[in-house]
């Protein structure tokens, strides 16, 4: 007896270490196929002198001791996937998101059929998505963006009764969105964003507002929306911008968190409804055909919204006045309508706010003193309305340390230029900013876990003049640097104490009434692309400390009273005779007046007087998508 027992546990032994066997070489498999592994995770830690359950990235049940969960997420891995990963028959758990694992998916994998959550976001998959996704039938969580997947969405995912997250963004997929995709009673999570989806989304979308409740839907740049998403009372979080949305502005559901419908063709009002959205913290309308007045509410909501954008719409009367105390606000954009008025003084409740963009409207005040008491803001556009007097009168009491971006042109604004400012722009020194990272200025909110993240750009329909070009932003890097003054009454010389914003990008003076010299120390901005001192009343020479300036690559100093040589070689060589025009005094290439004779001399070569086109660098910093770009995007939806 004791005999047959000790047999029977030999064989249960025995069966228990041959299925562990089978994980480990599944696992050895894997391995072999990994191409890039630069911090040998896996090289030096996934060795057979060791069980596979104390592997890195491996986890295995107390019950079975087989591999239950594979998660190497995050681990820049290359390579392919392996098709003996289909042997791990207790799998219900894999993550490999963001690496570069490339490749179609194997068949085989279709053997894991206790799967529940599949990640195989931000790599670089191709193929078509595999019809048989659908067999998993226990599968909670199916993750494919930020892929190279192409053809349609397979009918089959359907089929998945459980599936509570799907997300397809950022891919090549196109087609129709298939009906059966909403027979997914549990489904609370869908992005599709981002591929090339054609026709609307099926009105059995409304079918949520019956089960669980579709929580999170993320559709922009996508395809045609209908507006029974209005009835989706379980929505928190509503992203459809770049879609082909008609008509009125849907009615937002009422918990909703994030509503975000920008870039549509959207007619009508805001609707009162959004006065009743306790929960509200973002709000993205711009770029549609909106009109009326902005909602008083919307200063009430400001203790809980945290960004607004209402800008290229077509909104009249004047702006809340209301803005509370507490306020959350940390972006406000409003550029763009017809807004009357004055600037609300409660705005100086917005202790946080980052960026305040009322540009292109009808605003009529002086310039708002008490936005020095903003010590957060960074971005400031007052450009293209009717602000007026001087400024550097005003006393400011707290310094606006942060400040990166100031674009005041196009106004009636007098008085000398405003020195304070200049003295406590400690975000351009660079003792101060060089150190700052290179992100998007945006409203990022991620979910609960590392499925997705939307976000509002705090740049969208913000404009500069940069390089003699207007540049729309549609995003904007944090070390983007720009002073624009140009177009208003601003008189007397030009405060020498712009040469210690050593971080600037962009300056412009153009268009006032500026006298005496170039200061020399403009050389020391060793970072500026572009200057305009173009239309006003300079004196003297060309301070060849100007040379300094490497990646200069406009410059505009037309129409003024200068005169003498202009200086030689480096940058300088550059430029065309229409950086020059206007000074009948000034000589030397580019221009055909030969310093010391009264002779024209040819120039010494002929160039495109439209200038050169933007070095890469300038590209990077207008932070616009393209596909080289898309690294800079990895993350998005992680």
């Amino acid at each position: 007896m004791f005999g047959l027992l000790f047999a029977t546990f030999g064989v249960i032994l025995s069966a228990k270490y041959s299925s562990i066997t089978v994980d480990q070489s599944a696992f050895l498999a894997l391995k072999s196929h990994i191409t890039h592994d630069p911090y040998n995770f896996l090289t030096t830690n996934w060795s057979t002198s060791t069980s596979v359950c104390s592997w890195i990235g491996v986890t295995c049940g107390s019950r079975h001791h087989r591999v239950t969960a594979l998660n190497l997420s995050s681990m820049d891995l290359t390579g392919t996937i392996s098709s003996q990963l289909g042997n791990l028959s207790f799998l219900a758990w894999l993550d490999i998101h963001q690496n570069s694992f490339h490749g179609s998916l194997p068949i085989e994998l279709t053997n894991l059929r206790r799967m529940k959550y599949l990640d195989f976001g931000n790599n670089s998959f191709n193929g078509e998505i595999p019809s048989w996704f659908g067999c998993f039938s226990k599968l909670q969580r199916l993750s494919l963006y930020l892929n190279n997947f192409i053809g349609v969405i397979p009918s089959t995912l359907g089929n998945l009764s459980k599936l509570e997250r799907l997300g397809l963004s950022w891919n090549q997929i196109s087609g129709r969105i298939p009906n059966s995709l909403f027979k997914c009673k549990d489904l609370k999570f869908l992005s599709l964003s981002s591929n090339s989806l054609e026709g609307s989304i099926p009105t059995e979308i409304g079918n949520f507002r019956k089960w669980a409740g579709l929580r999170f839907l993320m559709l922009f740049w996508c395809c045609e929306i209908p507006l029974v998403i209005g009835n989706l009372t379980s929505l928190q979080m509503l992203s459809l911008g770049s879609n082909k949305l008609t008509g009125r502005i849907p009615t937002p559901p009422p918990l909703l968190q994030w509503y975000a419908v920008s870039t549509n063709n959207l007619i009508g009002e805001i609707p009162s409804s959004v006065c009743n959205l306790t929960s509200l913290k973002v709000m993205a309308l711009d770029e549609n055909n909106l009109e009326g007045t902005i909602p008083k509410c919307i200063g009430n909501m400001s203790s809980s919204l945290t960004a607004v954008d209402l800008g290229n719409n077509n909104f009249h009367g004047q702006i809340p006045e209301n803005f509370a105390k507490g306020c959350m606000l940390r972006s406000l954009g409003i550029n763009n309508n017809e807004l009357e008025g004055s600037l609300p003084r409660s705005l100086g409740n917005c202790k946080g706010l980052n960026l305040l963009n009322v540009g292109n409207n009808n605003l009529n005040d002086t310039f708002p003193s008490w936005l020095g008491n903003l010590d957060q803001l960074q971005v400031l556009i007052l450009r293209s309305n009717r602000f007026y007097g001087q400024i550097e009168s005003f006393d400011i009491t707290v310094s606006l340390t942060k400040l990166r971006i100031i674009d005041l042109s196009h106004n009636n604004f007098s008085g000398y230029l405003p020195t304070p400012f200049f003295e406590h722009m400690h975000a351009i020194r660079d003792e101060y900013g060089k150190n700052v990272e290179p992100n998007y200025m945006r409203e990022v909110k991620p979910t609960k876990d590392a499925f997705g993240v939307f976000w509002v750009d705090y740049a969208s329909g913000l404009s500069v003049t940069a390089k003699g070009l207007e540049i729309k932003f549609e995003s904007l890097l944090s070390i983007w640097t720009v002073i624009d003054l140009s177009s208003n009454q601003f008189r007397g010389e030009i405060p020498k104490i712009l040469g210690k914003l050593h971080l600037l990008l962009v300056l412009n003076l153009s268009h006032n009434c500026l006298i005496g010299p170039i200061p020399s120390s403009l050389g020391n901005l060793s970072e500026l692309e572009s200057l305009d001192l173009s239309s006003n009343k300079l004196e003297g020479r060309i301070p060849t400390e100007l040379k300094n300036l490497g990646f200069l690559e406009v410059l505009n100093l037309s129409q003024n009273n200068l005169k003498g040589p202009i200086p030689q070689g480096k940058q300088f060589d550059t430029f065309t005779k229409d950086s020059y025009m206007g000074n009948s005094d000034l000589c030397g290439f580019p221009l055909s007046k030969n310093c010391g004779t009264d002779e024209e001399t040819p120039a010494k070569f002929d160039r495109d007087d439209d200038g050169d086109e933007l070095n890469w660098k300038f590209s990077i910093l207008m932070g616009s998508w393209s596909e080289s770009d898309k690294d800079l995007q990895k993350g998005r939806e992680r």
